[in-house]
């Protein structure tokens, strides 16, 4: 029970950063480290094995290695290269593909709407707390694609399982 509860809290502040990256193109720091310390507990009253728990803290780490690297390029921003670590310490090895895929699909879909959207639609009559995006030569809200990939490759991770378990979708 706890764990679910620890699972729905990680995945609601996935959508808290998505929203806070489309009002500000920020994600901040004290979000991006909740969703990482919040694998502490849910690992702990997992009752995974130590082997497992010890594959997420890898995937993680690499995962951090990665993104760290893409920002250097500036591929990403700096919220989004802590967020996708965050997330892949609870996603895990078992889905982390499932999660890169599901983020990059979910990020291009926001890319091309958002490129068509700056086009057809001034950014002055897009409502106030979702016009940082449409503003000229603003980057894209990359928390949208990293929440995205979690929510849609949640299920196959041992420790969100559970919680997807818990409202009826299979893992």
């Amino acid at each position: 029970m706890i764990l679910i509860a620890l699972s729905g809290l990680f995945l609601a502040l996935c959508v808290f950063a998505a929203l806070h990256d489309i009002n500000r193109l920020t994600i901040p720091n004290w979000l991006n480290l909740t969703l990482a310390v919040l694998f502490v507990p849910a690992a702990l009253v997992s009752g995974l094995p130590l082997e497992l728990l010890g594959g997420h803290i890898l995937a993680g780490a690499l995962a951090f290695v990665i993104a760290f690297g893409l920002y250097a390029f500036r591929v990403f921003g700096g919220g989004d290269a802590k967020m996708i670590p965050a997330a892949v310490l609870w996603i895990g090895p078992a889905a982390a593909l499932s999660f890169v895929y599901w983020m990059a699909i979910v990020g291009g879909i926001c890319a091309f709407l958002l490129m068509l959207s700056r086009r057809s639609i001034p950014a002055a009559i897009v409502p106030g707390f979702m016009r940082a995006p449409f503003e000229p030569k603003a980057g894209v809200p990359y928390g949208v694609a990293i929440a995205g990939g979690v929510i849609l490759a949640g299920s196959g991770s041992p420790l969100l399982a559970s919680f997807y378990g818990a409202l009826g979708f299979g893992g």
